[in-house]
């Protein structure tokens, strides 16, 4: 692992959840234009992604990746308005958050063993 970092999970009102896995999912789809290509980008299987598509989907008013339709390339998968709306809320809310705990996280880095240094059980 590449130090201490920041997991930010949002628990939305109707029970559905945003984190870093479906929000990287939106930002590979975007970039590769396909949900199997954007699976194979982030190592997840295809099936797991198109879940978790389904699941953003269904959490907001309006979905967050659109299926394309044919054309030579047989089609693919965009970003929505509002999937770029999420992803760009989520980011800033990740930015506010490690820019206000900047000191913490120092502080915590302090306390953590390092790599390797692993406590052995007594007895």
């Amino acid at each position: 692992m590449a130090g201490t970092h920041l997991s930010i999970r949002i628990d939305l009102e109707n029970g559905d959840r945003i984190g870093p896995g479906k929000i990287a999912l939106l930002e590979a789809i975007r970039a590769t234009g396909s949900i199997s290509a954007a699976a194979r980008k982030i190592g997840m299987s295809y099936r797991r992604a198109w879940l978790l598509v389904e699941e953003i989907n269904h959490a907001l008013r309006e979905p967050a990746v659109a299926a394309e339709t044919g054309g030579r390339r047989g089609g693919g998968a965009a970003v929505t308005p509002a999937g770029e709306q999420l992803v760009g809320h989520y980011r800033t809310i990740e930015s506010h958050v490690r820019a206000a705990a900047g000191g913490e996280f120092k502080a915590i880095g302090k306390l953590v063993r390092p790599e390797g240094g692993r406590a052995k059980p007594q007895g």
